[in-house]
C-alpha cells in the first residue's frame, strides 16, 4: 500500500487564465471569487482537497500584475512570487493556444528547482483540436516541466489526471487538516470576498480595480448573521457611480452579495453596505495592511 501524501500546491499564472475557477472545480465548492475581468484575485486563498491517499492544500495566488502598477499591485506580485516559491508543487495555468510574454514573465519568477506542472486550461474552447498538439510541443521547449496536462476547469475535463500527476510529486506524510475542512479562511473573509466579487461583476471595466471591501462588523444573532461593510473608492467622483441613481446600483450589488452569502453560510444574512472615499488607497501602505495586503 502506498504511503499517504500531503503537500502544498500553488496555482500560478498570469491573470484571467482560470486559476480560481480551477481551484473551485478541484475542491468541488466555490471558495475563490471569479469574474470575467482579469486580476480579480487579490488575496491568497487556500483550498483543501482530501482523498483516501492524498491531501492537496491548494493555494490560489493572485495573477502577476502588469496592468496597474502601484503599492497594491507590488504587494500582489510579492504574494504571487513568494507563494510559488514556498509550495511543494506549482500548477502553472496557461490558456490553450495562448502563451505570450506575460506567461513567460510568471514562469521566470518560479524557481528553476521547483516542480512545475502545466495545466493547459480552456481546452473546451479550442475549435480545432489539431492545433493543440503543436501548441503543447512548443510549450515543452519553455522549461523542463514535471508534466503538461490539458484541462477544462469549466467542464471539469481531465482534472483527475491533473490530481494524479500532482499527487506523485507531493511528499509522503500525514494530513495537515481534518478531512472535512475545505479552506483555512473564515466566514468574515468570504463575506468580504463575495461583496468584492459583485463589484467586479456589476461595475464597469476600470472602477472595480479602484474599489476594495472592509468588514466593519460580523455578528451572529441566533441564525442571523449581521454584517456591516464599507466599500472604499479612491475619488469623490467614484462614490456616486458605485451607489447609482437613487441608490439602485448599490442595492443590486448588496442584494446579489447577500444572496450568495446566505447560500454559502446556510442561513439568513443582513448586509449593510456603505461607500466611502479614501483618496489613493491603492498607494496607502497603512490602509493596505489593514485590508490584509502584505
Amino acid at each position: 500500500m502506498s504511503a499517504f501524501r500531503c503537500g502544498t500546491v500553488a496555482i500560478a499564472g498570469r491573470p484571467n487564465t482560470g486559476k480560481s475557477s480551477l481551484l473551485n472545480k478541484l475542491i468541488g465548492h466555490k471558495i475563490a471569487i471569479v469574474s470575467p475581468k482579469a486580476q480579480t484575485t487579490r488575496h491568497t486563498v487556500t483550498g483543501i482537497l482530501t482523498t483516501p491517499d492524498c491531501q492537496y492544500v491548494f493555494v490560489d495566488l493572485p495573477g502577476y500584475q502588469t496592468r496597474h502598477m502601484n503599492v497594491l499591485n507590488r504587494a500582489l506580485n510579492r504574494q504571487a512570487t513568494e507563494g510559488a516559491r514556498d509550495c511543494d508543487v506549482v500548477v502553472f495555468v496557461v490558456e490553450a493556444l495562448r502563451y505570450a510574454a506575460a506567461d513567460r514573465e510568471v514562469l521566470a519568477r518560479i524557481p528553476a528547482a521547483q516542480s512545475v506542472v502545466v495545466a493547459v486550461n480552456k481546452i473546451d474552447l479550442v475549435k480545432n483540436r489539431l492545433e493543440l498538439l503543436p501548441f503543447l510541443e512548443r510549450l515543452q521547449k519553455e522549461r523542463e516541466f514535471a508534466a503538461i496536462v490539458p484541462v477544462s476547469a469549466r467542464k471539469g475535463k481531465n482534472l483527475a489526471e491533473l490530481l494524479r500527476v500532482v499527487a506523485g510529486l507531493l511528499p509522503a506524510g500525514p494530513a495537515a487538516y481534518p478531512a472535512a475542512q475545505l479552506t483555512d479562511k473564515d466566514e468574515r473573509f468570504f463575506a468580504a470576498e463575495i461583496l468584492r466579487e459583485k463589484l467586479f461583476q456589476l461595475l464597469g471595466e476600470e472602477l472595480p480595480y479602484r474599489c476594495d471591501v472592509a468588514l466593519e462588523s460580523f455578528k451572529q444573532e441566533g441564525r442571523l448573521r449581521r454584517i456591516e461593510a464599507t466599500v472604499w473608492v479612491e475619488r469623490d467622483s467614484q462614490k456616486p457611480i458605485v451607489i447609482g441613481a437613487k441608490g439602485e446600483l448599490l442595492k443590486r450589488i448588496s442584494s446579489a452579495a447577500r444572496k450568495d452569502m446566505e447560500r454559502l453560510f446556510g442561513g439568513k444574512v443582513y448586509l449593510g453596505v456603505w461607500v466611502k472615499v479614501k483618496r489613493d488607497w491603492t498607494g496607502d501602505e497603512r490602509l493596505l495592511r489593514q485590508l490584509g495586503y502584505r
